[in-house]
């Protein structure tokens, strides 16, 4: 790889997991290691959370009642619009309640693998473990899960698993989690114990010494910018997928949070890894501005097909199925439809580009229900998935219980964010990244229903304690507004602004967001090649430069401006795409999610080379100009051996 794309930095490692026990004890070990706060000292110390999805809501609420004095910030006008609550299928947990051979080991071993070993495996265990204490969790929060005629909690299948382990609240299983967090912290908030900052943004990270110390931020109404200090800050604010402009996340997700933090000096681990979910509702214009996800627990029912021929332009009810191709039982009999995310997509891609596409376009295939109706009958369907239907009809006009439903790939997670040790703590000191805005414990593919698991799992029992160990340092020096650290990131943010609105070009935030967006698709999306990755890098400095001398934000920073919060996060899309190519670029292999053209298998299935890549690529920000610097952090396997993986 050139040099002028990335400079070579000194190998990481993660220091805190304690590798000198056997796995399943790890997580014990190191709590049991980890220094505490008593009780007394927390009262006297302050912990700044950012996002109120699962993950930030449940750390908040813990934090608080632990006894800390936590400042909460998220940009919606309710912790409850977080873009946590649009998760539809469920949330993994190794219950085993189907006695269907589900262990905590089973489940760490199917994230691993899902993740096409390209995740810790400590970490994965952790997440596995605590997955347990997650549904007793939620259930004493008053979480509806579904159940079955006994009373007790159903079980459904996802993909990447031959067991029954998601929990489910029918197609609102994000809303219905999200809300529990909710009430705990809205009860923190009412004791006193958290401090509530509505629409209001994070723009820039605080650093003291070396420490994080503080935020700088925005009250998205009156255009205030402040900065707040604490002990330590943790981040939540979820994944990056809208740097893709099309994708199924709410419209108002972004990267600044973790972005602003990755030019302050904390590592950007795997910025290329972002999942493709194989059951959106396909593209229907132009002018779209977000996609909608239909949840993979359709799979457990639907069946995945397209024509057998080419061109095949009938009512799908027409054709007979000698004449379907079930391709994905086909190819994958022992998973079936149930195959993880990145096969099932790539493999919809295929069919597709074969000419075999069904809809508009030729850009979707159907999702059919109609023997599962034969077989369990409408009502039984209607239980199941009753809202997901009603929702599909809503935005197609097509009846799903009449017609089978016609999905197609889109962008929907992010593996990559900022790097973390098994603390959950970032390469710089005192600031914890936690949920989908860390580097994750997915590897390079996630399995359907484990985000809710971690993002919960990070929130309520991770974060809560390894913090302490962090914490148990100080009492830190105070800081305030007058410290030369905390008047230059102010500075920083106010020229920022100043800058975006003096700038009074032509074209809008949006028009260089869909442009962007439109770019990483196509040679960062489903696909990539070193050609089309270089086009991506030679193209995506000249955008950057257009946008700094062509943007228009109309209005001021004094009040409520819409634009231009949108042009501070374009712009940031802009510098992480950049980010996102070179990653990809340099990772000669295809792995989960991210599959390139030059390393595949003769059957066409993702090919990695654990030789050269099995590792964690930590990028470190330089200053405009310079190129970035990647660590490496090298992946251990003692407990799932690297293999091929194989859905057949």
């Amino acid at each position: 790889m050139p040099l002028e794309l990335f400079t070579e930095g000194d190998p990481i490692a993660d220091t805190k997991a304690p590798t000198d026990v056997a796995i399943p004890e790890r997580w014990s070990e190191r709590k049991f290691r980890g220094r505490l706060v008593n009780p007394a000292n927390r009262r006297k110390m302050t912990i700044i959370v950012v996002g109120t999805g699962l993950a930030g809501g449940a750390a908040a609420a813990t934090l608080g009642e632990a006894g800390y004095n936590v400042k909460s910030f998220w940009y919606q006008d309710s912790p409850r619009r977080a873009h946590s609550v649009a998760a539809q299928g469920g949330i993994n947990a190794a219950k085993n309640y189907r006695n269907d051979g589900d262990s905590v080991h089973r489940l760490f071993y199917d994230t691993v693998k899902g993740g096409d070993f390209r995740s810790r495996e400590s970490n994965s265990y952790r997440l596995a473990e605590v997955s347990v204490n997650i549904i007793d969790q939620a259930v004493a929060q008053g979480v509806p899960f579904a159940r079955e005629y006994g009373g007790l909690l159903d079980n459904r299948s996802f993909g990447g698993a031959q067991v029954s382990r998601t929990f489910y609240a029918r197609g609102q299983t994000g809303q219905q989690l999200l809300y529990g967090a909710y009430q705990a912290l809205e009860r923190q908030i009412a004791a006193g114990t958290v401090e509530q900052n509505a629409r209001t943004e994070m723009l820039d990270l605080i650093v003291v010494d070396g420490r994080a110390r503080g935020i700088v931020a925005r009250d998205l109404v009156t255009g205030e910018i402040t900065s707040h200090f604490a002990d330590a800050v943790v981040l939540a604010t979820g994944g990056y997928s809208n740097v893709f402009y099309l994708s199924t996340n709410a419209m108002g997700s972004n990267t600044t949070a973790i972005w602003r933090a990755h030019k302050r000096g904390a590592y950007f681990g795997n910025p290329c890894y972002t999942q493709i979910h194989p059951t959106c509702i396909p593209v229907k214009g132009d002018y779209q501005s977000k996609l909608t996800l239909m949840s993979e627990s359709l799979r457990n029912d639907g069946r995945v097909w397209v024509p057998k021929e080419r061109g095949d332009t009938r009512d799908a009810r027409d054709i007979p199925e000698a004449e379907r191709d079930y391709y994905l039982e086909r190819i994958y009999p022992a998973f079936g439809n149930l195959v993880p995310r990145d096969i099932a997509s790539r493999q919809a891609k295929n069919v597709c580009d074969e000419g075999r596409g069904v809809g508009p376009g030729g850009l979707g295939v159907y999702l059919d229900f109609a023997d599962a109706m034969k077989r369990l009958g409408r009502p039984a369907i209607e239980a199941k998935y009753g809202n997901l239907f009603d929702m599909y009809a809503q935005i197609t006009g097509e009846n799903p219980y009449e017609t089978p439903m016609r999905v197609y790939p889109a962008v929907h997670y992010t593996m990559g964010g900022l790097w973390v040790d098994y603390d959950l703590q970032s390469s710089i000191p005192g600031m914890f990244v936690i949920g989908e805005a860390n580097f994750s414990d997915q590897g390079a593919n996630r399995l359907g229903a484990s985000a809710l698991m971690q993002g919960l799992a990070d929130g309520y029992f991770v974060l809560p304690s390894t913090i302490s160990s962090y914490l148990a340092d100080g009492p830190f020096e105070k800081v305030d507004e007058s410290h030369p650290a905390a008047v230059e990131a102010l500075q920083n943010v106010q020229g920022e602004v100043q800058k975006l609105l003096s700038i009074n070009g032509t074209r809008t935030p949006a028009s260089f967001h869909r442009e962007i967006g439109k770019l990483m698709w196509d040679l960062c999306g489903m696909e990539r090649t070193e050609e089309g990755l270089r086009k991506a890098l030679d193209r995506i400095p000249e955008i950057r430069k257009e946008f700094w001398t062509n943007v228009k934000v109309s209005g001021d920073w004094h009040s409520f401006n819409q634009t231009l919060e949108m042009a501070g996060r374009v712009a940031d899309f802009i510098e992480l795409a950049e980010l996102m190519c070179i990653d990809a670029l340099h990772r000669r292999e295809s792995c989960g999610g991210h599959f390139r053209a030059e390393s595949q298998t003769p059957e066409g299935e993702a090919l990695r080379d654990d030789e050269n890549y099995a590792y964690v690529a930590a990028w470190e920000w330089t200053p405009e100009g310079q190129p970035p610097v990647l660590h490496r952090e090298a992946l251990e396997y003692e407990y799932v051996h690297l293999a091929q993986r194989s859905y057949k």
